[in-house]
């Protein structure tokens, strides 16, 4: 199990590198809400967030994947993305006591600092996931989305933020 989760991860540390965005879907629009899930790592890790959505996937959490996979999974992605050729403008954790919370935090002052930015990686990420053999054998990878493939590792949400002013949460169901 371990062998399918690296090579899922590996697939993220090249959204390091440019790629075309493609559109995600969501089930829900953005809109200002109250903060919701782990609300200690607000102030912490990122600012109360200033949107949220929810999306919901026809995927189904895979059996036996726990808080270790999701943890060698955001290890793979990060590891992917610090030894990178690249510039790389953001870090990426999980946190939680099910490591089931996903963060993604800008490190360059004016990146991911618009809602259209984040959704911009946040498309790369789905771009980068549907080239892994992992998701192609797990999901229809012309339809699935990077949040499909959260369900799948059974992450409860993703929070993308640029550090400093804006956070988007996104709740997986």
């Amino acid at each position: 199990m371990n062998k399918w989760v690296s090579a899922a991860a590996l697939v993220f540390a090249l959204a390091a590198v440019p790629a075309w965005a493609q559109t995600t879907k969501t089930a829900a629009a953005v809109k200002p809400v109250q903060a919701s899930g782990e609300e200690r790592y607000i102030g912490y890790y990122y600012p109360k967030p200033t949107s949220t959505e929810t999306y919901t996937s026809q995927m189904q959490a895979i059996n036996g994947v726990g808080r270790a996979e999701r943890i060698q999974f955001v290890t793979v992605v990060s590891q992917g993305t610090l030894q990178s050729n690249y510039r790389v403008p953001y870090a990426v954790f999980a946190k939680g006591e099910r490591a089931d919370h996903m963060i993604v935090v800008g490190l360059h002052s004016g990146e991911l600092n618009t809602i259209y930015r984040i959704r911009a990686l946040l498309a790369n990420m789905t771009t980068m996931s549907r080239t892994s053999p992992f998701f192609q054998q797990h999901t229809v990878a012309e339809d699935a989305t990077f949040f499909d493939l959260l369900k799948l590792l059974g992450f409860q949400d993703v929070t993308v933020t640029d550090g400093e002013k804006i956070t988007h949460q996104v709740t997986i169901k």
